[in-house]
């Protein structure tokens, strides 16, 4: 999806009747339509087309050759049983960059076990460090293992296909989903390799940085970010509290860390004492980094998301009229957009095999079921 929003003209290719199995994630549907296929499938056309079928390469071996980069994300094995290596693929096109995404990738002891994104997530460590101290491990919110994994992919078919114009050639590019969830521990690897130590739930609190949390004022919750001390004592003066930026246990971030707890005592009634409007509107002025903690549905109406076009409409042939989420890469010479609505299953099947396979109407309607 991000090469589609980006300007590629992207082939997704679906079993005919089953088609993506995230078509039949849900509910929410809507029109028929999985609420969550249609939140990752824009600016895409839908191939339906049976890998297994004795006649599926000669429909692929067209498109192969004219394709800048061709992703899969099989188990490790299964495109070679299908015949559709990368090696046979480069046969065909050279310059073709082929970019294979898994569980666990394909190399290593566990190359040919499946993966999911809670099973990352779990196996990755990142739900050991997400929850609140002392209660049971959570998964986020949203599949950040595969979302991770696809942010990972792109930039590594962006590399390749740079790569190409100095080398003349295509590579392949190996992306694993625990790669990249483990990827994402940064600071928090970096503390058990100096310490030794497993990192532990924290709740919204940050290991490294104090105050940087989640508070409740008198009519709801918000973050506060504090980065330094100059912004600490900001904070102190927002909230007319100036003695506490003089205490030696809260002057430095380091000992507002260690001496996490008796800050967070001190600051819960102050704040607690506030409306949060006026509280983050203080420390805005301030320049203090504060925000309220708002739903999905408050989130989306933001003005400042409608301004950075992050919502946009779309008519897809079913469902009828849709939003989705816009891109969030603006470039200033080459802007991404979101220009077609996901596709239904096998929607553009005739034209592709017409205009790209250069089957005529007579052989399409032998192929086509």
């Amino acid at each position: 999806m991000q090469l589609a929003d980006l300007g590629a003209r992207v082939i997704k290719v679906e079993h005919p009747r089953r088609g993506d199995d995230t078509r039949a994630w849900g509910p929410p549907f809507v029109g028929g339509e999985s609420a969550y296929f249609l939140s990752v499938n824009r600016n895409k056309e839908s191939l339906a087309l049976d890998l297994k079928h004795p006649r599926a390469r000669p429909v692929l071996d067209p498109l192969i050759a004219k394709a800048d980069v061709v992703v899969e994300n099989f188990r490790p094995g299964t495109m070679d049983r299908l015949g559709l290596t990368y090696e046979s693929m480069r046969a065909v096109n050279p310059r073709l960059v082929y970019c294979s995404i898994s569980g666990f990738g394909q190399t290593g002891p566990r190359r040919l076990e499946a993966g999911y994104d809670a099973m990352m997530q779990a196996e990755g460590g990142l739900m050991s460090i997400t929850g609140a101290a002392g209660g049971p491990p959570f998964r986020l919110g949203v599949a950040i293992g595969d979302i991770a994994t696809g942010l990972f992919a792109a930039q590594g078919i962006l590399a390749a296909l740079l790569a190409r114009e100095r080398l003349g050639e295509g590579q392949r590019v190996d992306i694993a989903m625990l790669d990249s969830v483990t990827a994402l521990l940064t600071y928090q690897a970096a503390s058990a390799f100096a310490t030794g130590k497993t990192p532990s739930r924290m709740g919204n609190r940050h290991p490294s940085i104090a105050p940087y949390d989640t508070f409740r004022a008198a009519d709801g919750e918000f973050v506060l970010s504090v980065g330094n001390d100059t912004q600490f004592r900001r904070f102190c003066e927002t909230v007319r509290r100036p003695e506490l930026a003089g205490d030696p246990r809260f002057a430095t971030n380091e000992n507002r860390v260690r001496h996490y707890d008796a800050l967070r005592s001190a600051l819960e009634p102050v704040l607690a004492g506030w409306e949060r409007s006026a509280l983050l509107a203080a420390l805005t002025a301030a320049g203090v980094p504060s925000a309220a903690v708002r739903s999905v549905t408050d989130a989306l109406a933001d003005p400042q998301l409608a301004a950075r076009e992050m919502i946009v409409p779309l008519e897809h042939v079913t469902a009828g009229a849709i939003r989705v989420l816009g891109t969030p890469v603006k470039l200033s010479q080459t802007p991404a957009s979101v220009r077609t609505p996901p596709p239904a299953l096998g929607q553009h099947t005739r034209d592709i095999l017409r205009t790209d396979v250069g089957m005529s109407e007579e052989e399409i309607g032998e192929f086509v079921t």
